[in-house]
């Protein structure tokens, strides 16, 4: 079992998602507070309430008035979209045109022709029986 643990660590793999996870974490915070001190209160600024994460809309009730923080709810969906761009941006998109010039490099072709589909594979097969019955 041991031996099995020492090589799972040795693989590299757990030292990538180590290292993945640091620097989503690092992006995350930077992205956070670019859009909490920066797109937040630009946004803000078009609210009744002058923030964005402060924005609610009170829905009176029968005993009590109940506030709907829509404000911050939109403002973790900008904050997700932006983690999510600057990710894809710069670390998906790079890494996957570093790829294609790897594979390009070393001639591996990725693009097979496609599969036929059921349709195309069932219409060839009527079109045989077909031409069975007339011969």
């Amino acid at each position: 079992m041991i031996q099995g643990f020492k090589e799972f660590i040795s693989r590299g793999n757990v030292i990538d998602l180590a290292v993945a996870v640091i620097i989503g974490a690092a992006f995350s915070a930077i992205v956070t507070a670019v859009v909490e001190h920066i797109v937040n209160p630009l946004i803000g600024a078009l609210v009744p309430s002058g923030d964005l994460a402060g924005w609610v809309i009170p829905i009176q009730g029968i005993f009590a008035t109940a506030n709907f923080g829509i404000g911050a709810v939109i403002s973790a969906i900008i904050n997700f979209l932006a983690v999510a761009a600057v990710v894809y941006f710069a670390l998906v998109l790079p890494m996957n045109k570093m790829a294609e010039r790897r594979a390009a490099k070393l001639g591996v072709v990725e693009d097979e022709p496609a599969a036929p589909t059921q349709e195309e594979l069932l219409a060839e097969i009527r079109d045989l029986l077909a031409a069975q019955r007339r011969a």
